[in-house]
């Protein structure tokens, strides 16, 4: 039979193995280990609505992720909230024409900014602002929006 001790480290060894491998876990699904990546040069979009876009949310284009969002503020003269989003290096030739959309992903509706290439020759860099922006879908509002138009009809 093993010595009583020796299993108790066996048993010390594996819990801790498995804190780690939880820790591991919960800042992947987290996205804080990318929240401390400086990498990267900063663009601006405004939108009319986020809808539940939050900070660390993907930026990504043709499905893969080029960066992240950094912060969201509010602009008080045009009602407008202003995204900052952090792309990485490598991808430092996005047309100046590219389009920033805030789309929805997978059933627990998470938010992230979808871009789409634009056709110009000149090419986004640090601090300027996308023009071209589509903002988030309210599911609350095409609803409304579908029994407003259903009650009309009724009504005639």
């Amino acid at each position: 039979m093993a010595n009583p001790r020796t299993l108790e480290v066996w048993v010390g060894v594996f819990v801790a193995l498995g804190i780690a491998a939880l820790f591991m876990l919960a800042m992947r699904v987290s996205n804080l280990s990318a929240a401390l990546d400086d990498n990267g040069y900063l663009l601006t979009a405004r939108f009319e609505n986020i809808a539940g876009l939050k900070e660390r949310a993907p930026v990504t284009m043709a499905g893969v992720n080029i960066g992240r969002v950094t912060k969201i503020g509010f602009d008080p003269r045009t009602y407008q909230a202003i995204v900052t989003m952090r792309v990485n290096d490598r991808f430092d030739n996005l047309p100046r024409d590219t389009s920033a959309s805030i789309l929805t992903a997978g059933l627990l509706g998470e938010k992230y900014i979808g871009m789409e290439p634009g056709g110009s020759d000149e090419v986004l860099r640090g601090g300027d602002e996308i023009e071209l922006t589509q903002s988030s879908l309210v599911l609350e509002q095409l609803i409304g929006q579908f029994l407003f138009s259903k009650a009309s009809e009724g009504g005639q």
